[in-house]
């Protein structure tokens, strides 16, 4: 029978050297996150925010933060992709504020267009009570 050899050394820092630097190659950084989208959401947010004389980021009673809340509306942002999560967050800030539902949806890319005749499209069709606006490069 052969005996197995424990690691040396060498070996182990070879390997711990080798997936530190795999993990860095392969895990996004923040750079490759922001490369997604032109800007930030919270800097259109704050952006169209001032414009429409709103606060940004209102701490509501259950902790919970709507992204914009102006005299008559209570608006959640979001990227073209996550309109349907936008439908409920609009809603729930609505029910905490007491105002008016809103959605603002953030269109970067031509092809986002879809998103906001989706959003648009429930809306109209389930008869929510939501105003909607769409923001972005070229809009």
């Amino acid at each position: 029978m052969r005996k197995l050899k424990p690691m040396g050394w060498f070996w182990i820092l070879y390997l711990i050297a080798y997936f530190t630097v795999a993990w860095l190659l392969l895990a996004p950084s923040q750079a490759d996150a922001r490369a997604k989208h032109k800007h930030y959401e919270k800097w259109y947010q704050r952006q169209w925010c001032e414009q429409q004389g709103g606060k940004t980021e209102y701490v509501l009673p259950d902790r919970t933060r709507c992204d914009c809340l102006t005299a008559t509306h209570a608006i959640e942002f979001d990227f073209g992709p996550k309109w349907a999560e936008a439908i409920g967050q609009s809603l729930y800030y609505s029910l905490q504020t007491g105002k008016r539902a809103g959605i603002v949806l953030i269109l970067e890319q031509p092809g986002d267009m879809r998103y906001w005749i989706r959003l648009n499209s429930v809306i109209m069709e389930d008869q929510l009570d939501i105003d909607t606006w769409r923001i972005g490069p070229g809009l």
